[in-house]
């Protein structure tokens, strides 16, 4: 049995830099490259040691044992400074408690009211568009999350001004985490401007979140949203000392669930239109697929077990552009990966990019191609290779929230609109984030006239 200082370091490391000048270079063709040597790759960044985890076993491993692998390590210490202890960061000690009670927020029977809500929001988004309009798509993306967040939330829907404040604000989390990850103390406490801006941001959105939560407790009615889920939430576990979430908790939950619901979701339907536009064949069979389907109507909860092309499209996209890009456990006690001892304390690193962009795992992983889904016509990846959600009692507990808009909101756009790329925009995708976002994506609007069967 081999110990950690056997694994293998990283080509390129720079002696105080480590690592982070490729990372901060092109960090995407870094992390493609790390599996050539080894399964397990140590990688510095900056005085900080990381072992990053390139093989699909391994990475499974991690995500099903999250009481050693634990959420841990520089990423989500500063997801914790938005969202303090919210399911997406707290620790394996907080999670099954927080899982129990956040699960009845997600009840297929919620997820079809939430649906309702997406449509509805989707349909006023496009139905405000004109012929012929220039699209900054990652915008009104997020706009239109925003406000299906906001709705399936809180009910109710925040003064545009608001909205669009509280989306800068995500925008700022999701580009300032990424900063203060590979920003060494003392730095991340100077009251420099990027820290001033992500403190301000991060204040300002918790704000409006707790003026929404006393409003509702106030209240005292259900709502159908899921912050009322949140407030009757009670714990079935008969020995747990905290049977409901306390209004700290709930703040957290509210606050991961709004930047995670606007931001992602926002970028997996930008991208997908990006990926439609680039690949005119698939897109034509989306369409045939959307008009037959809808029959001129948007598309709505009732649909999505006939939107399969629609929905492997997601899929597909999610594949090549997954939103959490990469992430970080600590190991919590003495463990072997690998054929490695590693000691308590190690950061590992794991990547959804990486893992989904292996050749042996998919041929020709830099195209777009939906029907590698299409398990009935070919076999479909094995599933421990397609971690854009996670895995094991940690997976995403929004993934289906996600996959629901996502699917609707690409089928309604698709029936009503063809969006052309603008010349002169290249799309880039902008690694600066925890987010992968498709940067400088504007694309025409061309209205279109649903065809269906009489």
């Amino acid at each position: 049995m081999s110990t950690a200082s056997s694994i293998a370091t990283a080509p390129g490391a720079l002696p105080l830099l480590g690592h982070l000048a490729p990372l901060l270079r092109d960090p995407l063709a870094f992390l493609r490259s790390l599996s050539a040597h080894g399964d397990l790759v140590r990688v510095c960044l900056g005085p900080f040691q990381a072992v990053m985890v390139c093989d699909p076993a391994l990475t499974h491993q991690v995500l099903l044992d999250d009481r050693t692998f634990d959420r841990g390590g520089v990423l989500y210490e500063r997801l914790r400074e938005v969202g303090g202890n919210g399911i997406a960061a707290c620790p394996h000690s907080m999670h099954r408690r927080q899982r129990r009670l956040l699960q009845p927020a997600f009840h297929p029977a919620r997820l079809a009211r939430y649906a309702q809500t997406m449509t509805d929001q989707i349909v006023a988004m496009t139905g405000s568009w004109r012929d012929g309009q220039v699209l900054d798509v990652l915008a009104e993306m997020q706009t239109l999350t925003g406000r299906v967040t906001t709705m399936t939330l809180f009910s109710d829907t925040l003064a545009p001004p608001v909205l669009r404040q509280a989306i800068d604000d995500i925008t700022t989390f999701a580009h300032g985490t990424f900063q203060r990850m590979l920003m060494p103390p003392p730095l991340d406490r100077l009251p420099i401007p990027s820290n001033r801006r992500f403190h301000e941001a991060r204040d300002r959105l918790h704000r409006t979140v707790r003026t929404i939560l006393a409003d509702h407790r106030e209240s005292g009615t259900d709502q159908g949203d899921l912050l009322s889920a949140l407030l009757a939430a009670r714990d079935p576990d008969p020995t747990e000392t905290r049977p409901a979430l306390s209004d700290d908790e709930i703040a957290d939950q509210l606050v991961t669930f709004f930047s995670a619901g606007t931001e992602t979701t926002a970028n997996t339907v930008a991208w997908a239109l990006h990926l439609l536009a680039q690949h005119p064949d698939i897109e034509d069979r989306l369409r045939a697929e959307v008009d037959a389907v809808l029959q001129g109507s948007p598309a709505a909860h009732e649909h999505l077990p006939r939107l399969k092309l629609t929905s492997r499209c997601v899929t597909e996209t999610l594949r090549l552009w997954p939103p959490g890009w990469l992430l970080t456990r600590t190991i919590a006690v003495d463990t072997h990966l690998g054929g490695h001892l590693l000691p308590a304390g190690t950061t590992l690193l794991y990547s959804a990019y990486l893992i989904q962009h292996r050749p042996d795992l998919y041929p020709d992983p830099e195209r777009f191609d939906p029907d590698r889904w299409d398990s009935p016509r070919r076999p479909a990846p094995p599933r421990d290779t397609f971690i854009a959600f996670g895995d094991g009692a940690r997976r995403c507990i929004g993934d289906q929230f996600s996959m629901i808009e996502s699917t609707l909101a690409l089928a309604t756009i698709a029936s009503r609109w063809q969006l052309r790329p603008v010349p002169g925009h290249p799309v880039r995708p902008d690694t600066r984030n925890i987010v992968l976002q498709p940067r400088g994506l504007r694309m025409r609007a061309i209205a279109r006239t649903p065809q269906h069967a009489s």
